[in-house]
């Protein structure tokens, strides 16, 4: 079994808040396969807002409600979309060169 990917640290614009605890970071997981259940790639690969609300939950670490994330910056939701749609590009598409 191989070891987990996680995104860089996402430093949040607006901190979460729960209670007294401020949640001022979070890493992603790339998602496993089952994971993605319920949810289009396509709209992953294009930032949909839905499906990133979604999906977030399922794969954040501290781990977030759907309503954390609907509730989420702007800027901090486009952070995470981000995140998602590098972990569903092939390895090393990246940084392959146009052609």
């Amino acid at each position: 079994m191989s070891k987990p990917t996680y995104s860089d640290p996402i430093v949040l614009e607006e901190p979460i808040k729960r209670g007294d605890t401020k949640i001022t970071e979070i890493t992603l997981r790339k998602p496993a396969a089952g994971e993605l259940r319920g949810l289009k790639l396509t709209d992953l690969l294009h930032g949909d807002v839905n499906a990133t609300i979604r999906l977030v939950p399922r794969i954040s670490q501290p781990t977030l409600t759907e309503q954390d994330v609907a509730a989420m910056d702007i800027a901090d939701l486009v952070l995470c979309a981000d995140a998602v749609a590098v972990f569903l590009q092939k390895k090393g598409a990246a940084e392959s060169p146009a052609a």
